[in-house]
């Protein structure tokens, strides 16, 4: 702490010391300046950010692919590994493909949906509702905050 200097008194200071004068605020009245090597600063900002990155979840969004009139142990599969996806903290994005005469079947599609949907729902929320995109029903689920253990 030096205290209020002119900007040639800080200057020259920091020339004394082999070191930068940095403006911290600058909207300050007067403005406030550090005297610090910048490049050393830098680097330790550097570093932080590094180690912040490192610590930080990526949330991915997996697929599960079903069917309308998906078998019993198709749909264990299916309901498995989406449970597992949403206990590692990523988001499924369910999607359900209708071909051909299927389309006339909308009801299946919703029962599928609903159930996975409903079974999950201990684990899961919903971010997006099932919605029909052309001849593919999408639905997207994300980790619940607090997972019960």
């Amino acid at each position: 702490m030096i205290g209020v200097v002119s900007a040639r008194e800080a200057l020259r200071q920091a020339e004394e010391y082999g070191l930068d004068l940095v403006e911290i605020s600058p909207n300050a009245e007067p403005p406030v300046c550090k005297i610090l090597d910048y490049g050393k600063y830098k680097y330790e900002q550097q570093k932080k950010a590094a180690e912040a990155r490192k610590h930080q979840k990526t949330v991915e969004v997996k697929e599960i692919k079903v069917r309308p009139a998906i078998g019993e142990h198709d749909y264990q599969v299916k309901y498995k590994a989406a449970r597992k996806f949403l206990e590692d903290g990523n988001k499924v994005k369910v999607t359900l493909r209708l071909r051909g005469r299927e389309m006339a079947h909308q009801d299946l599609v919703m029962e599928v949906m609903n159930r996975l949907k409903q079974e999950l729902s201990d684990l899961s929320k919903v971010d997006m509702e099932p919605k029909m995109e052309g001849r593919q029903v999408v639905m997207v689920l994300s980790a619940a905050a607090a997972v019960p253990s």
